[in-house]
């Protein structure tokens, strides 16, 4: 057990707290009972042995057959030691709740709420606990063991966002109840989405106004929510695989990475080499892409149409070299559990050097295009500002984070597949305003390019796939003529992958920021629980706070800024 000091620091304060601990795949899990749960994480939080800054998730699983029906877990991470803790209250549904840890991380909000919403958990002192992704008619709780995947609800009503019951501030309640205080102020409620062009998608804000001045804001989400989490229940290890595109599409193979390097930790299998360059190489690609996703419409929204094309043609170009792998373009099914479907095609180094060579210029004249603009630099320059300090407690990591000023990266702070033998930095912001954000995804993408260049020079043979016939299907030859390998491919078919009893933790950098997989095996071929941590979930629900006081045209632009995916925020 490397990480001890979550131990000594629980078993020094809170000795009775303690229910068990395991330390499965290298991951510490830490269950306590739930009585002292708000003393236990300040405790975590700001004892310096701990200094578990971040609340990276929280999520519960359901556990009908036993005593306790319930766990609450959350994913903890210090900045500082760089280390994790999962942290578990069992919780028996006669109990009802357990306290709320708000004070201690703010992000815990809709992560609370989203907990009520899919299992029924109650959270004490939580000020605005009702359902986040399924609307208010919807009936139980989606997932829940017992709760039928086929079942559906529709959704009939409107919701309003902002009542008097939501606005905190007295001289702003008073004067959404009569529009008359303070003087000359112009009381008024916005709609923004769900369908609209300047939010590129599913969400929904409402706005409550002062003339143009946004004085409250409330967004909701849930319109593109799928449960794809209640699905993978349904379905085996392998046959996830295509849903997980289908969470951030913008760089949807690196969806299908983080989840096979999930399934692979849980089993304890290494995959070759090959296998693993490939797997940083499209995914710094698919990095790239996602960057001008964000960068080129945000423009757009600003005013800027021209820079949106020079945005527009690398993407094509990526698709194509995504395409030439493995068939598909926006959703690609690419990687699987062990490696790869197939080896890369054999001119893949002369395309992926042909769309290095011609990103370049097109960056530097959309860079060019907005640094001696002054419409640009006034609608984005100490606009949406985060500072550091909120942005940790609002559980930010990715480009938005380090746009704060908060150097965190999963490929520095833990790297993965060779990601520290290669030279790349890491760009940081100074205030965390919507211009901070663009530049680092600007300089994000040219560091991207140094990565792949590298990993290109040292793009090793062999094969793509492990030999571990545990989850790789032996060759047809051997499965024709040796009888341990057809029972072998036989399992395989039938009965799928088998992952010993267990639970893991997983992570790598998005493109948004941290991607995370919670998987918990009860040894059978579905997964009991996938629990996916969405870097863009908690940077979305520090929306509504971060445009009070700004007009509606800053809105735009700062949503833009943050590159809220709705596939990926709502599963």
């Amino acid at each position: 057990m490397e990480n001890k000091a979550p131990v000594q620091v629980l078993k020094e304060k809170f000795p009775d707290a303690i229910l068990g601990m395991d330390d499965f795949r290298g991951d510490l899990s830490i269950r306590v009972k739930g009585d002292n749960l708000l003393s236990i994480c300040k405790s975590l939080r700001e004892d310096e042995r701990t200094d578990m800054d971040l609340l990276l998730d929280l999520c519960g699983v359901h556990y009908p057959q036993k005593d306790h029906q319930f766990e609450v877990v959350y994913h903890l991470y210090s900045l500082t030691k760089k280390h994790h803790l999962r942290l578990k209250v069992p919780l028996k549904e006669s109990d009802g709740s357990v306290e709320s840890v708000i004070p201690v991380w703010k992000t815990a909000n809709w992560f609370e709420r989203e907990a009520y919403d899919l299992f029924g958990i109650k959270f004490k002192n939580h000020p605005n606990l009702r359902r986040l992704l399924c609307h208010e008619n919807f009936k139980g709780h989606a997932l829940r063991k017992d709760y039928p995947p086929d079942l559906r609800h529709p959704c009939h009503e409107v919701v309003d966002l902002i009542t008097d019951n939501t606005i905190e501030n007295p001289e702003d309640r008073e004067f959404f109840e009569t529009g008359e205080k303070p003087p000359r102020r112009e009381g008024y409620i916005v709609n923004i989405g769900p369908s609209h062009p300047a939010t590129h998608g599913t969400l929904r804000i409402q706005v409550l106004m002062d003339g143009e001045t946004i004085v409250r804001a409330e967004q909701e989400i849930g319109y593109l929510h799928r449960c794809f989490e209640k699905m993978a229940e349904t379905h085996d290890y392998y046959g996830v695989m295509p849903y997980t595109d289908r969470l951030n599409y913008c760089s949807s193979f690196m969806n299908n990475v983080g989840y096979a390097m999930a399934v692979e930790k849980l089993m304890g299998i290494e995959i070759p080499p090959r296998a693993r360059y490939i797997r940083v190489i499209l995914s710094e690609f698919s990095r790239i892409m996602d960057h001008l996703t964000c960068i080129g419409p945000n423009l757009v929204d600003l005013g800027a149409l021209t820079n949106y094309w020079y945005t527009f043609q690398p993407r094509e170009e990526i698709y194509g070299l995504l395409e030439s792998c493995c068939g598909g373009r926006l959703t690609v099914a690419y990687a699987r559990i062990g490696g790869l479907t197939f080896d890369v095609p054999e001119d893949f180094e002369a395309q992926c050097r042909a769309v290095l060579k011609m990103i370049p210029p097109l960056i530097t004249d959309v860079d060019k295009l907005n640094k001696v603009n002054p419409i640009f630099q006034k609608r984005t320059r100490e606009v949406g500002v985060m500072s550091a300090e909120d942005a940790i407690q609002w559980g930010w990591t990715g480009p938005c984070l380090r746009a704060a000023g908060v150097p965190y990266d999963v490929r520095k702070a833990h790297p993965y597949y060779d990601y520290d033998k290669y030279d790349f930095d890491i760009p940081v912001g100074t205030i965390g305003d919507t211009y901070d954000r663009y530049l680092v995804r600007m300089e994000e993408i040219r560091q991207s390019i140094r990565i792949i260049d590298q990993y290109l020079e040292h793009l090793p043979g062999g094969p793509v796939q492990t030999d571990d016939l545990k989850v790789n299907l032996p060759p047809k030859d051997a499965v024709y003529n040796k009888m341990e390998e057809m029972i072998y491919h036989f399992k395989l078919v039938m009965h799928g992958i088998l992952p010993p009893e267990g639970e893991v933790y997983s992570f790598t950098e998005g493109a948004n920021g941290e991607l995370g997989y919670y998987i918990v095996s009860d040894g059978t071929k579905n997964p009991y629980r996938i629990k996916v941590r969405p870097p863009c979930f908690p940077v979305f629900q520090a929306f509504g706070p971060m445009i009070e006081g700004l007009m509606i045209a800053d809105a735009v632009a700062t949503l833009g800024s943050i590159n809220i995916i709705a596939g990926e925020l709502d599963r």
